[in-house]
């Protein structure tokens, strides 16, 4: 009986471990601020973990998963444009046998909405993937909701 009790909680043990492993290297913040009476930027802000590096929005088929923003229609809101990102690091990675744009560090995106009214919730998601020198985590997606005062 010992014995049987001793391996059911080495088992539990194992499990809890494997549970507590569970890789979340990226942050995501938000923000918004009015440019004109009808007019804003949101800022849709990632702090990566160091060692850890984030694709951006323009990687070429074939590549990692690129990080992609999608905003559903709204009724107080439009969106101007597209999301827009800095200027991303661009190395060639063995893994996917080409040239890959990425951030490390932290980046923000930013996309410009025209209001319809006073205020707005501006929501969406972001799809992402990540990697480090050993490992690509599966591709995760975040809704966010920002308000717009």
């Amino acid at each position: 009986m010992k014995k049987i009790t001793f391996l059911f909680c080495a088992l539990c043990l194992i499990k809890l471990s494997a549970y507590s492993q569970i890789l979340k290297p990226v942050t995501w913040s938000y923000a918004a601020k009015r440019t004109s009476p009808t007019t804003a930027t949101v800022f849709i802000k990632a702090a990566v973990d160091q060692g850890w590096h984030l694709y951006s929005q323009f990687v070429k088929d074939g590549g990692p998963v690129k990080t992609t923003f999608t905003f559903p229609s709204s009724a107080a809101y439009t969106l101007v444009g597209t999301t827009t990102e800095p200027k991303a690091i661009t190395k060639y990675e063995s893994t996917f046998k080409m040239d890959v744009s990425y951030f490390e560090k932290s980046v923000v995106f930013q996309q410009k909405i025209k209001l319809k009214g006073k205020t707005a919730a501006v929501k969406g998601s972001v799809e992402f993937m990540v990697c480090d020198d050993k490992q690509c985590l599966p591709p995760e997606q975040v809704d966010f909701s920002i308000p717009v005062k």
